[in-house]
């Protein structure tokens, strides 16, 4: 067991810095998981940790120790990796087993610590094939127990189900779930899907561009995000961000003002708009009108994509399955003033 801090973390390729003086804590036990865009920096961050990259400034200490100097194989580390990285020519249990015998541990060491991760995994009837002869699944399973068998004080993950078809990748966020409950150890998790994010993560860390926008839990960010960006990301589908201003005591949105349930700021000073597609509510005098122009019809729900009237803005909601809306038609919709998410316009802050 153990924790993790990284203080002031910064990463440069020659003038060109990537990762911007990241500062948080993971703490004994707890699954963070990191979050952002493809090119946010997240992938560099988490091989910092590992020692993969070097630190360019600022500190990464593993249960109070100091490893910016220290070789990945001495910080007591495991890596999971999105492409598995398993040696095609080992059976399973060999690719399990290979970290131990490099650290010259008994036989009878090795089996009962790669029996335990086969049996937790459900590997025990696989142990004699290669990796040519497992899904993908199975081989995602494999190097997570090879990081198991180790029993590091940190596990890392790097994106390890991007590379599986939708309906495993919900299969392996619950065992992983599940696995990391179990064992109890110490994670740092980077993917690019924040459902994944969010249904893995004790609390998140949402990276933009570099620089982390919101710690938190994953709760907290989606009820209460502190930027645009921390908004437009986590949810699914993603919040309707409209420009719009201060009029009237409520905020504009093209010919429409909604209320607003505490003071309105500076009339006609430029704001961001923030409505979830699910908090968007049908109703025959609702005072957002949005023709129909799309339809993703998923059985309970419908993800409806139209455009506001007297805006000219598309808006995406989520609205019942059946009957719902038809293509073509124009509806109105209202959302209580408690929804309303505002943003200052400049620097995407939340006001």
């Amino acid at each position: 067991m153990a924790t993790l801090t990284l203080d002031g973390v910064r990463k440069s390729y020659g003038p060109r810095e990537v990762v911007h003086g990241v500062t948080c804590a993971v703490e004994d036990g707890e699954l963070v998981v990191v979050v952002g865009p493809s090119g946010c920096g997240k992938s560099t961050l988490l091989r910092m940790v590992a020692g993969l990259e070097t630190v360019s400034a600022g500190t990464v200490a593993i249960d109070g120790r100091l490893v910016n100097g220290v070789e990945p194989k001495d910080r007591d580390i495991a890596m999971v990796f999105q492409n598995y990285a398993l040696y095609p020519h080992m059976s399973v249990y060999a690719n399990m087993a290979y970290g131990l015998r490099m650290r010259r541990m008994s036989r009878g060491d090795i089996k009962r610590r790669v029996e335990h991760a086969a049996g937790i995994l459900q590997l025990e009837e696989l142990l004699e094939r290669k990796p040519r002869q497992l899904s993908g699944g199975q081989r995602q399973r494999v190097a997570m127990g090879r990081a198991i068998v180790r029993d590091p004080k940190v596990f890392l993950f790097d994106e390890p189900l991007s590379n599986l078809d939708a309906k495993l990748r919900v299969q392996m966020r619950v065992e992983i779930k599940r696995l990391q409950q179990e064992l109890g150890t110490t994670s740092l998790y980077v993917t690019h899907d924040q459902v994944e994010a969010m249904t893995l993560a004790d609390r998140l860390i949402v990276m933009n561009a570099g620089n982390v926008d919101q710690i938190g839990p994953p709760l907290e960010l989606y009820e209460r995000p502190a930027t645009a960006f921390v908004a437009g990301f986590i949810g699914s589908p993603a919040m309707n961000l409209l420009p719009g201003h201060f009029k009237d005591g409520g905020v504009a949105l093209g010919d429409t003002v909604l209320p607003l349930h505490s003071q309105a700021g500076e009339t006609r000073r430029p704001v961001l708009v923030g409505l979830r597609p699910e908090h968007l509510e049908q109703t025959a005098d609702g005072p957002l009108s949005v023709r129909v122009e799309l339809l993703e019809r998923l059985g309970a729900d419908t993800i409806l994509h139209g455009r506001l009237a007297g805006a000219d803005t598309p808006l995406i909601v989520r609205t019942a399955g059946t009957p719902g809306p038809q293509l073509g038609e124009t509806v109105r919709f209202a959302i209580q003033p408690e929804h309303l998410y505002l943003f200052d316009a400049d620097n995407g802050r939340r006001l």
